[in-house]
Order: C-alpha cells, then sequence, then structure tokens
C-alpha cells in the first residue's frame, strides 16, 4: 500500500518507519526542512530504541520524507494524520489538526481516487467528525464517504517501546467512515 503520514514527530516517524519495515511505501511529510533531510539521510530526529536501525534499513527503498504534501498525497491510497497536540494540562491543543486538515483538503480538491485520511494524532472524542471532516469537505468541495474517506486508528504508543508496541499491538482500533474506508483500513 502507498501511505502518507503527516508530521515525524513520535507518532508519525515511528509509524512510517514500521509500516515501511512491513512492506509498505511510505512518504513522511514534515514542513521542517530540517528533519526531512535528516529523515532521508537516515538520520532519525527522534529518539527511540531501534528507530534508527529500522530507519536506516528503509530510507530510499520503502520509505522517503518530503516537505511536498500535494505530491505524497498524488502518489498515496491513504493519510495519516500523525500531527503534533500538545496539552497544557488542562487543554489539548488541535491548531496543527486543524492546519493539516486544510492543507490535506486542499490537495483532495484535484485528486481523482479514493484517498483515505486517517487521524492518527492523539485527539479529543468528536475530533474526526467534528473537526477535521467539516475541513477535509470544505477545502476539498468534495464529500466525505462518497469522494474520500475518513477514519480513525488511535495510537497506543509507549516511549521507550514504540517500535515492539507497533510492530506487535495487543489491539488495533480502526473505525471508517464507510464500507471502502473499512476495507482500505
Amino acid at each position: 500500500m502507498r501511505i502518507t503520514v503527516v508530521g515525524t514527530g513520535y507518532v508519525g516517524l515511528v509509524s512510517g518507519v514500521c509500516l515501511s519495515e512491513k512492506g509498505h511505501n511510505v512518504i513522511c511529510v514534515d514542513n521542517n526542512s530540517d528533519k526531512v533531510q535528516k529523515i532521508n539521510n537516515g538520520v532519525s530526529p527522534i529518539y527511540e530504541d531501534g528507530l534508527n536501525e529500522l530507519l536506516k534499513r528503509n530510507i530510499g527503498e520503502r520509505l522517503t520524507a518530503s516537505t511536498d504534501l500535494r505530491s505524497a498525497i498524488n502518489n498515496s491510497d491513504i493519510s495519516l494524520i500523525a500531527v503534533g497536540t500538545p496539552f497544557n494540562g488542562s487543554v489539548i491543543d488541535l491548531s496543527y489538526i486543524r492546519q493539516v486538515s486544510k492543507e490535506i483538503g486542499k490537495c483532495l480538491s484535484s485528486k481523482d481516487e479514493y484517498h483515505v485520511v486517517i487521524v492518527k494524532s492523539t485527539v479529543v472524542p468528536g475530533t474526526t467528525d467534528d473537526i477535521v471532516k467539516p475541513l477535509l469537505e470544505k477545502y476539498s468541495q468534495k464529500l466525505a464517504g462518497k469522494d474520500f474517506g475518513i477514519g480513525m486508528n488511535p495510537e497506543f504508543l509507549r516511549e521507550g517501546l514504540a517500535i515492539d508496541d507497533f510492530m506487535n499491538p495487543d489491539r488495533i482500533v480502526l473505525g471508517g467512515s464507510d464500507d471502502l474506508t473499512h476495507s482500505v483500513m
């Protein structure tokens, strides 16, 4: 499968590297060109036990990094939103979720093939239906469940054990807008 992972922080990079290790073609997208360059050079910008080894094994083969979201979406079947959602102790900041939903929506406006957008970031209940879906529809001028799919796949990664948690999960939680989205997930 061809997958775009938007965000190369802890969840995004671990997910992208592990998905490529499982045999998928992955494009990790970030707006930070320094992080993208490091990843393409086989150097992880974050520390997680075993990540550098998996990154080096897959980079340039099934894994690349880019700042070009439009190209990544045009060359993939699924996009995982894995951007940061900072928490200040009382409120979760969804500004990055909003921004990337707008940007993905704009990219989907010119894509003819069915594309599935999956929220992987840590978010509060209702974020996918109440924020992501309306923004994707507004900026793409398309309808979820008809022109593109939308889903949720919450992460359960423990720092220090994230590679093992991803590769050997004790549970996988998936939710999708329609049957086609479910079949792709």
